[in-house]
């Protein structure tokens, strides 16, 4: 959603694009200012000074489904599905989600450092959750933004897997014209790109390939990969084959127990993590100023 003024955008390209995660929602000040003048019986100007210091909480700020006063909308001219007020009181935030390390965290520091600090336009949210957690919440947030009925998702979910595993690589560039993803037996470890096609060595593809069925289970019966449409024992057994449980330590277990060892390799255990989260306010607390000033004449 556009503001008034035209929002300088936050520059993430020195981040590694596996690290950021964004969101965005809508809130409906209608039903905001509702709610501290009605609910709460606070006068306008003091519930315009309540409403302007509020920052959401992590969840409501990136919760799968918006709860009020928050809505998600694609609508040019979206309405409030809670009181079905017009676009003019809604505001938005823009929520940018870092996963702390070493490969994020200096770059993170300085983008907050830089960001301006007038009104408290920008506010920061720590977090600690584990790998465990934040693997499905990027297999999730995946899913959600591919179209599995266009083929193209299966590179695009290649090209999502190599970045957030291999961040050091300019992959945008690597994957610029690609029509095709390919196991090679000639490739001990990495990568090599030939014309339009990629090879990726045995370890990499077979990663994908788990990525790629994990990804779409939920929405297909069974899952999709490069190599067709797998169950779950079928995956195995082409893991078995290439070679790949074994180079893992994957030997014993049934079909189910694979699996969660499986997302233990690629979720790197359940070892602590800190996310950074900054909320992008600019447009809210312009919004909120025109909100009142309709309420005080």
């Amino acid at each position: 959603m556009s503001t008034a003024k035209k929002k300088r955008e936050i520059d993430l390209s020195a981040l590694p694009p596996g690290s950021v995660t964004e969101y965005s929602t809508l809130v409906c000040l209608a039903c905001t200012f509702d709610i501290f003048t009605t609910q709460l019986g606070l006068a306008p100007r003091t519930a315009y000074s309540e409403i302007k210091k509020y920052l959401p909480t992590i969840a409501e700020l990136t919760a799968p489904k918006a709860v009020r006063p928050f809505f998600d909308s694609d609508e040019k001219h979206p309405h409030c599905p809670h009181c079905n007020a017009a676009k003019r009181w809604h505001a938005q935030l823009d929520t940018i989600r870092i996963e702390g390390g070493k490969a994020s965290d200096a770059v993170r520091r300085k983008l907050i450092k830089g960001l301006p600090r007038k009104d408290e336009q920008f506010q920061v949210l720590e977090a600690k959750s584990d790998k465990r957690t934040i693997f499905f919440d990027w297999l999730d947030t995946l899913g959600h933004n591919l179209d599995l009925d266009d083929k193209a998702w299966l590179i695009e979910t290649t090209r999502a897997y190599l970045s957030r595993f291999k961040p050091k690589t300019d992959w945008a560039a690597v994957f610029n014209g690609l029509r095709a993803v390919r196991r090679s037996h000639r490739l001990a470890e990495g990568w090599e790109k030939e014309g339009v096609r990629l090879f990726l060595a045995p370890v990499v593809y077979s990663e994908v390939l788990v990525v790629q069925y994990l990804v779409s289970r939920s929405h297909v019966h069974d899952g999709r990969t490069l190599e067709g449409r797998l169950t779950l024992q079928e995956l195995i057994r082409r893991l078995r084959y290439s070679g790949y449980l074994e180079a893992k330590g994957i030997t014993q277990g049934d079909q189910f127990e694979i699996l969660e060892q499986l997302i233990e390799q690629l979720s790197e255990g359940s070892g602590k993590i800190t996310l950074y989260h900054i909320v992008d306010r600019r447009d809210f607390l312009e919004k909120v100023k025109s909100v009142y000033a309709r309420y005080a004449a």
